[in-house]
């Protein structure tokens, strides 16, 4: 099987590290793209600064990644319950 780099999600460094820990835990390698530049100039990489740091895995593992992926986000957009 092939394998290609593929962007799985976009974001801040913080969500983003997150994202890449959630996902190692599920053994599947992850790279982050722009990590640094993305936390002190976020704004040279995406308009507004906004979703400047990219998490990359295989596409081998994009089935398994994919419902981390969903579960991270829509628990992202969760409104607190306080």
């Amino acid at each position: 099987m092939d394998s290609t780099p593929v962007e799985v999600f976009a974001g801040t460094a913080w969500e983003a590290a997150l994202l890449k820990s959630m996902l190692e835990d599920m053994d599947i390698f992850v790279m982050l793209k722009d990590e640094i530049r993305g936390s002190t100039f976020p704004w040279q990489l995406s308009g507004g600064g906004f979703h400047s740091v990219k998490v990359i895995i295989s596409s081998i593992d994009l089935d398994r990644a994919k419902i981390v992926v969903e579960g991270f986000e829509r628990n992202m957009r969760r409104p607190d319950k306080e």
